[in-house]
């Protein structure tokens, strides 16, 4: 009887469960997502860098107008534990770039560092390290309005 009973209470518990986390994904689906952000060059543990790229129509969505031409160009490289992004931005107007870095050790702090403004034509040198090895380090991208 007793088991039984168990038995129960475990199984009303894993719907109560069940229960509240859709109704917590449904209250999170509500809200807006947060804006974009471009990501440009990936480096693995490997040091080889892979191009992400988002699938971009180039419209900017209002009205089907075709948007300014934006956002630095990232060479990221890393070495033992050493990241360096290395960015040009060719484009008229100012970009605003951070590099983040994972490191591969559990205890190891994960780093964002402080964002540079890239001009028009500007080169930037971006750079990051952790204890022991890394896991990864991209470059992120933000517009600079006027």
């Amino acid at each position: 009887m007793y088991r039984r009973a168990r038995k129960v209470a475990a199984s009303l518990t894993v719907a109560v469960l069940i229960v509240a986390g859709l109704a917590i994904t449904a209250l999170v689906r509500d809200e807006p997502p947060p804006p974009p952000v471009k990501k440009t060059a990936v480096a693995d543990a490997t040091g080889a860098g892979r191009a992400t790229a988002a699938a971009d129509d180039g419209r900017d969505g209002r009205g089907g107008r075709e948007r300014d031409p934006f956002g630095a160009s990232c060479r990221t490289t890393i070495e033992g534990s050493t990241v360096t992004a290395f960015c040009h931005n060719p484009y008229p107007g100012t970009d605003r770039l951070q590099l983040h870095v994972e490191c591969a050790r559990w205890w190891d702090v994960d780093s964002d560092g402080a964002p540079a403004e890239a001009g028009p034509a500007r080169h930037v040198q971006l750079t990051g390290r952790c204890w022991k090895e890394v896991d990864s380090a991209w470059v992120s991208h933000a517009r600079v309005e006027p």
